[in-house]
């Protein structure tokens, strides 16, 4: 089995790795120290197992744990952490297991032994059933790029539009592509983002409004963005009505 240890303090992730390494049947693949370099890392190495902190800078442990839930093989996650009062929650998003710091070497291996009874297509199966789609959704956008796996805070996005096989995401910090369809997209979104046009979609939070080019044609308007883009017919009026109750 595969592991992945997260931990923003070095010294707990020493402190894992050396109990991992005394287990048979186990190997650390990997070890990250946030949040976000916790889904990247899962991302790339696909491990069974994440080992996964709560309390960390930037995205904690619970978003992270969301964010991998939403993989295509989701890896079983066990919260390690010195709070409590976080176990309700942290099994509302799908743990296998909770354990308190400092986390004692019979502890892991029994959690670790549990999750090992259940290979990744089951948990696949387990986390599609006990979560509702709401639970589920994302915070965050991923895309693989030449630096890797980066991740684009939703609250960041402009409009996603797409290209033949692509969908192209604008965001604050530039654009990128993805996988995901626009469908994909507007079904786990719902009311945060707006059909244009049949190849684009428009986050509202930065709708701005509707306007007219010198040809007659609808374009929409968008908070920090210069480029305007088409409204298809079909949209307008659906559209002009949401820009007038904004």
């Amino acid at each position: 089995m595969r592991i992945l240890i997260v931990d923003d303090e070095k010294l707990a992730r020493e402190r894992l790795i050396r109990m991992v390494d005394t287990l048979d049947g186990y190997e650390v693949a990997g070890i990250a120290d946030s949040g976000e370099e916790a889904v990247r890392q899962a991302i790339r190495l696909e491990p069974d197992i994440v080992l996964l902190d709560i309390r960390m800078p930037g995205m904690d442990g619970m978003e992270a744990g969301r964010q991998l839930a939403t993989l295509v093989s989701p890896p079983a996650v066990i919260y390690c952490t010195a709070f409590g009062e976080h176990a309700i929650e942290a099994f509302e998003v799908n743990a296998s297991a909770y354990l308190m710091k400092p986390v004692r070497r019979e502890a892991l291996i029994d959690a670790m032994a549990r999750v090992a009874t259940v290979n990744k297509v089951q948990m696949e199966g387990v986390l599609g059933s006990k979560a509702e789609p709401e639970e589920r959704t994302r915070t965050h956008i991923s895309a693989k790029t030449r630096r890797g796996i980066e991740l684009i805070p939703l609250a960041e996005v402009k409009f996603f539009q797409a290209d033949h096989k692509y969908v192209t995401v604008r965001h604050e910090g530039g654009e990128v592509l993805i996988d995901d369809t626009l469908r994909e997209l507007e079904s786990e979104f719902g009311d945060r983002l707006v059909r244009i046009h049949r190849n684009a979609l428009v986050m509202m939070d930065h709708l701005e409004g509707l306007e007219r080019d010198p040809s007659g044609h609808y374009q929409v308007r968008m908070r920090g963005v210069d480029e305007r883009l088409d409204v298809s017919r079909r949209h307008v009026s659906g559209l002009r009505r949401l820009v007038q109750s904004l």
